[in-house]
Parts: structure tokens; C-alpha cells; sequence
């Protein structure tokens, strides 16, 4: 028998829930279905992850370990010496020219390895501050489509002028402006995307963005490779120059969110949105906004009761900080985001370590994004999310803890791609996870701060890799240990396959208390529908 007590409160929420037009269903009865238009636009608006993916990886080639060879010069000088550090310094010589690398160019060899990690440290320092900083701002005072162009602007810009660095510190400096710009490229776009289509079509958006991340990965090698015996400042210039471009698309072509601007009370705006996104899937809005209305109202009535500072910028913060499930839930996904962060930015900047060409080491970890992407998308649809993080953080761990015991060669290789894509794939679950986890009116928040949980692994990634230069435990054994004891956190979240995303923090507290008063007696439709 259930409990007669909470009988009652039970009954008045299915009644709420049963009252109350959700912001999710009314969007799609204005915007109609999801046309041809509407998705090349979201497209467009996910390719902003290939800018991401090159600025993320770009020090793999800028900042790589030059090869040397012996001048004959000097007789102390040998080919099995473990570094020119001691030779004298006419007896050595650099493969290429000083240019290609800022390693060469700025002699950081010798350095040690806490200064040759420092521009890729300084990037990801610079995305966790950033993430920090500004992650409230697309849910509260900008929106999505703002904050996404000062980003990308400010990601650009700072490219830029990192080509011309006059040296490490200043080099650093740029880099951490350009992670900090970068910090919320990710976030706004997949959240944009996905709140921009139907239902029917948010799992195929978000895979989408993950094709250009891996698109933009996969660009890096063949640059690199054109400039190979170029300055390494030609590749910030050819992967900045056209994020440039492309914000300047964005700013012209894309809507702001209609689900974001109904949370923030701004009908009229929405309604002009809705109109512009109908007329592109080829409708046409006759009836009148009524549906609209009450949304807007109950939008309202959810900010008004989170306080009267609701609207400050970290109010999306407190909310979550003042609830105990949304707080659990946030250190559960952020504590397995680390453990995939590192491996996900560490593995590709650890591919000098496996002692086989760069180029195609990075080739080959770019197109182990591909079939990631797709196992992502059938995995979405298909399988629980979280089944999904535990079983691939655990194959990705074994297959790192693998590599430390595996010499130099091929099945090296084939371990760390496996360990690679499975990563990749454990990445891609958590961040539609993340998205389906939190209501709108936070969601941009919530999100921003998991990707600057995987950040923050990304932080330690380059200084575990300068180490593993000479212990490989130090890289492979320590990636693999973080990444499958932190992915065994995602059991404590709730599953949200399947099930309708919430608009309000009040709206998911609801359901929270409903799925609680939930037993074996009382399982009807609503009960299993919540569940």
C-alpha cells in the first residue's frame, strides 16, 4: 500500500504537472517540425567546435620537442645521448629549422619540464578561470548567442596575437587569454544547438558538434604538416584568422535560444524567434500565443520565488548550492569529468611519448574521434547514460594502465587509440548527460562547470605528460588509474534517458520529491514516467 500521507501531495503534483504547458512542448508547437533549415543552421552553429578543437590541440605541433641530430663536430657528441643538454653547443643541431617549435626556437629543451609545459598549462588555467567566471553569464545577464560570440571573438583575437609572441612569458600569457575566451565555446554551442531543434532531433545536434571537434582535430596534422618546416606562428594565423570569419556567420545567422529567453521573462523576444525559426522550417504561426503566455508566467513565478537577487549574475550558482540534490548530482558529474578531462587533453599530448611519428600519431588519435562520435550516437539511443560513462571511463583506464606495460610499437599504439576513443566516447555521453541533468534555467551554468571539471584535468595533463617523458607511469599509469576510479562517481547519478527535461529548478525539485514518494505499490504511468 503506498503511504495515505503523502497520498495527497503526490496528487497535487501530478495535477500541477498535468496543468502547467511545458516551455519544451509549446516551443515545438509554435516552431513546428524541425526543417532542413533549421538543422544546416544548427550545423553551422556546432562547427564552432572545430575552432575549439584547434586551439585545445594546437600545442601538440607548436609546442612539440624538436628532433636533433650530432654535427661531427665534436667527438663526446652521440646519436644515443638522451639530451643535447650537456653537449657543447656547436656539437648538436636541430632536424629543422629553430622556427618550427617555440621548444627550439626559444631553447626550453634544456629548461626543464615545468617551463615546456607552461604554455599548455597556462591555455587550460586560462579555460578554468574562464569557466569560472563567465559560465553564469550565458543563463542569466547575455544569453546563449552572446556569450558564444564574445568567446569565439576573444578565443580569435588572442590567436592572433600569439603569432607574434616575442617570447615563452608573453607566449603563455596569450595563451591563457585565448583558454579563457575559449571557455565557453563548447558549452554555449551545445547548448544553443540542442535548445534551437525539436526533441526528435537534439541527440543527432549534439553529435554533430562532436564530427567538427573531431573535424578541427583532424585539420591540425595536415597543417602542421604543410608548415613543417615553416615558423610554428603560421598556425596560429590559419586557425584564427577563419574562427574570425566564422563568428561574424554566427553573428548574422543565428537566433538566440527561445527556451532561455521565455525562462527570462522575455515573451516578446521569444515570440520573434519562434516566428523567424517557423517561417525557416516552412510554417507559419496563425494562432495566437496563449500557450506562450502561461509559460512566460510560470517562468516568472519560479524566478520570483528563488529570491530578489534571482537575477544576479550567480544566482544560477546559489540555486544549485541551495539544493542538495542538484548539488550532489553537480559533484558527482564533475568528480568522473576530471578523470576524463585528463586522459582526453593528456592523451594527445602525451603521443610524443609512444616513440613513433607525430603526424600520424595525432592523425590517428583525430580519426579515433570518428567512430567515438558514432558509438556515441548509438549509445545515446539506445543505452542508459549511466551504464554508458562507467562501462567506457573503465575501458579507457585498462587500456592506459596497459600502455605502461606495453613496449614501443604497434600494440602500444593500439592501446592508447582504444584508451583514446574510449575517452572520447565517455566525453561525449557526459556532456549530453550534463545537459539533460540540470533545467534550462541553469543549464549553461551546471554544463559550464563539468567542462571546466574536464578542464581542470586538461590543467595537470601537460605536466603529467612532461613527466612520463622519462617514466611512463607518470603519464599512462596515472591517466588510466584517474579516469576509471573517477568514472565509478557517475553510479550515483539519476538515468535521464528518455525522460522530458525540466525548464525550472522548482519544476525538477518536483519531480526529485515525486520520484521519492514513488513505491512498489503506487508505480501507475506518471510514477513510471518520472522514475
Amino acid at each position: 500500500m503506498a503511504d495515505t500521507a503523502t497520498a495527497p501531495l503526490l496528487a497535487n503534483h501530478r495535477a500541477k504537472l498535468a496543468k502547467a504547458p511545458s516551455i519544451d512542448d509549446t516551443i515545438e508547437t509554435y516552431m513546428g517540425t524541425t526543417g532542413a533549415g533549421q538543422l544546416l543552421k544548427a550545423v553551422l552553429l556546432a562547427f564552432a567546435w572545430a575552432f575549439d578543437a584547434q586551439q585545445v590541440f594546437i600545442s601538440v605541433f607548436t609546442d612539440a620537442e624538436p628532433l636533433w641530430h650530432c654535427t661531427g663536430g665534436d667527438a663526446s657528441c652521440s646519436s644515443a645521448a638522451a639530451s643535447p643538454c650537456a653537449l657543447p653547443a656547436g656539437a648538436w643541431a636541430w632536424d629543422r629549422p629553430a622556427v618550427t617549435s617555440v621548444v627550439s626556437e626559444w631553447s626550453l629543451k634544456c629548461a626543464g619540464p615545468a617551463l615546456v609545459s607552461l604554455p599548455a598549462s597556462s591555455f587550460f588555467a586560462g579555460c578554468l578561470a574562464g569557466g569560472f567566471l563567465l559560465t553564469t553569464l550565458a543563463d542569466s545577464l547575455l544569453g546563449r548567442r552572446k556569450m558564444l560570440l564574445t568567446s569565439i571573438v576573444t578565443m580569435s583575437v588572442a590567436g592572433v596575437l600569439t603569432a607574434f609572441s616575442p617570447n615563452v612569458w608573453a607566449y603563455a600569457a596569450l595563451r591563457f587569454v585565448s583558454g579563457f575566451g575559449r571557455s565557453m565555446v563548447g558549452t554555449c554551442t551545445m547548448v544553443l544547438s540542442t535548445e534551437l531543434v525539436g526533441k526528435k532531433w537534439r541527440d543527432t545536434v549534439c553529435v554533430a558538434g562532436f564530427f567538427c571537434f573531431t573535424l578541427g582535430f583532424l585539420s591540425l596534422p595536415a597543417l602542421a604538416y604543410t608548415f613543417r618546416d615553416a615558423s610554428w606562428r603560421n598556425m596560429y594565423l590559419w586557425t584564427s584568422i577563419p574562427s574570425l570569419c566564422y563568428s561574424i556567420l554566427i553573428y548574422l545567422l543565428v537566433q538566440e535560444s527561445p527556451r532561455w529567453l521565455l525562462v527570462r521573462g522575455r515573451k516578446q523576444d521569444a515570440i520573434e524567434t519562434l516566428q523567424q525559426i517557423a517561417s525557416l522550417n516552412g510554417n507559419s504561426i496563425t494562432s495566437s500565443f496563449s500557450m506562450l503566455h502561461a509559460c512566460t508566467m510560470q517562468a516568472d513565478a519560479a524566478g520570483t520565488s528563488g529570491g530578489s537577487d534571482s537575477n544576479s549574475v550567480f544566482a544560477t550558482l546559489r540555486s544549485m548550492w541551495e539544493r542538495p540534490w542538484a548539488l550532489r548530482r553537480l559533484a558527482a558529474i564533475m568528480t568522473a569529468s576530471f578523470g576524463v578531462g585528463t586522459v582526453y587533453y593528456g592523451m594527445p599530448l602525451n603521443v610524443g611519448n609512444l616513440g613513433s611519428n607525430l603526424y600520424l600519431s595525432v592523425m590517428y588519435n583525430a580519426l579515433a574521434e570518428l567512430p567515438s562520435s558514432i558509438l556515441s550516437w548509438l549509445l545515446m539511443g539506445r543505452i542508459n547514460r549511466r551504464s554508458s560513462v562507467i562501462g567506457l571511463t573503465a575501458v579507457a583506464g585498462l587500456c592506459s594502465l596497459a600502455c605502461v606495460v606495453i613496449p614501443q610499437g604497434a600494440a602500444r599504439m593500439a592501446a592508447e587509440l582504444v584508451s583514446f576513443s574510449a575517452t572520447c566516447t565517455a566525453f561525449n555521453v557526459i556532456m549530453m548527460y550534463s545537459i539533460e541533468l540540470f533545467p534550462t534555467s541553469v543549464r549553461n551554468s551546471a554544463v559550464g562547470l563539468v567542462r571546466q571539471a574536464l578542464v581542470l584535468g586538461g590543467v595537470a595533463a601537460p605536466v603529467l605528460v612532461a613527466l612520463g617523458r622519462h617514466k611512463s607511469f607518470l603519464s599512462f599509469g596515472v591517466f588510466g588509474l584517474l579516469i576509471g576510479c573517477f568514472g565509478m562517481f557517475a553510479a550515483c547519478l539519476p538515468e535521464t534517458r528518455g525522460k522530458a527535461m525540466s525548464d525550472t529548478m522548482d519544476e525538477e525539485e518536483q519531480k526529485e520529491a515525486a520520484v521519492a514518494n514513488c513505491t512498489v505499490d503506487d508505480m501507475d504511468s506518471t510514477c513510471g514516467d518520472l522514475v
